[in-house]
This record gives structure tokens, sequence and C-alpha cells, in this order.
């Protein structure tokens, strides 16, 4: 009759929905212990403790011992289920607390830190991008036109004296990774934009406008 452990008492994350299940499983565990108690009240209210032999030893003619004995085992392999779904429950409602404060948390740290980035003044971008060709590297990176650069590898707003700057590093990073940060309506974007050849002209398929400082 038992079930054992309930793989939702032993995966990483708990949600409401598997306590639920859990609930759901114990509701009908009590549900089929009733029904047998039903069954036992049915034979003379013998329960499961009442005597199955009359005063001569021998079996009582007035109730189905078969019946009692069979619901007597039922019952109690499910008052056994019972109290480990009972465990089950109790894990799963620690867990989920656990984790929702946890989740809490989290979201209070990343808010802080979000409201703190809020309160920074924006960077000051050196170049605008004017330009950018479908199907391109900086296509797929999600460069767009109207951004802003003020990071681009290790070009910034204070070490950014003119186009070529951004070309020198272009070149020197083909196949690798670059990180660039730009303004987009007023917030900051980070993007990942590796230069590289494509069907089209250079290595990056957008065209960059140095900016007025």
């Amino acid at each position: 009759m038992s079930e054992g452990n309930d793989s939702t008492t032993t995966s990483s994350v708990i949600t409401i929905e598997d306590v639920q299940n859990l609930v759901k499983k114990k509701d009908e565990i009590e549900e089929q212990i009733k029904a047998y108690y039903d069954v036992l009240e049915d034979q003379k209210g013998v329960g499961m403790t009442g005597p199955l032999v009359d005063a001569g030893g021998f079996p009582r003619g007035d109730i189905d011992v078969y019946q009692v004995r069979n619901a007597r085992h039922n019952v109690a392999c499910l008052q056994n289920d019972h109290k480990e779904i009972m465990q089950q429950i109790e894990e799963a409602l620690y867990r989920l607390h656990a984790y929702e404060r946890e989740k809490r948390e989290k979201d209070e740290t990343q808010a802080k830190a979000e409201a703190l980035e809020q309160d920074r003044p924006l960077p000051h971008p050196f170049a605008k991008v004017d330009a950018v060709t479908p199907g391109s590297p900086a296509s797929m990176s999600g460069l767009q036109v109207g951004d802003e650069i003020f990071e681009f590898g290790t070009v910034n707003s204070l070490n950014f004296q003119n186009l070529q700057n951004i070309a020198s590093v272009v070149q020197h990073s083909e196949g690798k990774p670059l990180s660039i940060a730009v303004l987009r309506s007023g917030k900051k974007v980070h993007l990942g934009l590796t230069p590289q050849r494509w069907s089209g002209r250079g290595l990056l398929g957008c065209n960059i406008l140095p900016l007025q400082r």
C-alpha cells in the first residue's frame, strides 16, 4: 500500500502545486481509511480490536471474519501511508517556505541593487549606431539603430578618441566576444558582440558615428 518517498519532496524546488498534490493524496488515504472503518462498523461494530472468536474459541458466526481481517490489515497499511504522507507534507511546507523566503530576500536584494543603479548618473556615450544590417553579427547581438555606445570592449568614454579606437578593437577581436554597453531609451543595455566574417562587408555589419562631446 505504501508509495514510498514522493518525488515532489526530493526535487530541488518545491511549489505550492506539489504541496496541494500531497494534501490531495492525504485526503484520498483518509477517505479509504474511513471506508474500511465503515466496513468494520457494519460488522457488529467489531472495530480494530473486537474479538473474532466466540466464547468457545471458534470463529464468530455473526460476522464475516475474513472481511474484518482484510479491513483491519488495509487500515493498518493506510495508517502507515498516512503517517508517511504527513511527514512529506511537513517537509514540503518547510522547503516551500524556505524557498519563498530565499526568493523574497533575493528579490529585495535585486530591487535595492536596481534602485542604486538607477540613482547613479548615466554614463556619457561616445558613439551612436547609425545603421544595422539584418543578419549581420551586430544584428545577431541585439544592437539597434539609435543605441548610444558608452563601452565597446576596452574602449570607454574616458579613453575614446576617434572611431579608429573601435576599429582597432574589432580587428584584434575577430572571433572573440566583446562586451558592449549602450544607452537605449535612457536605460543601460549590455550586449555581447563577436566580430566575424559574414556575407556582408566588415566584421560587424553596422555603421557607427562619433558623438559630439
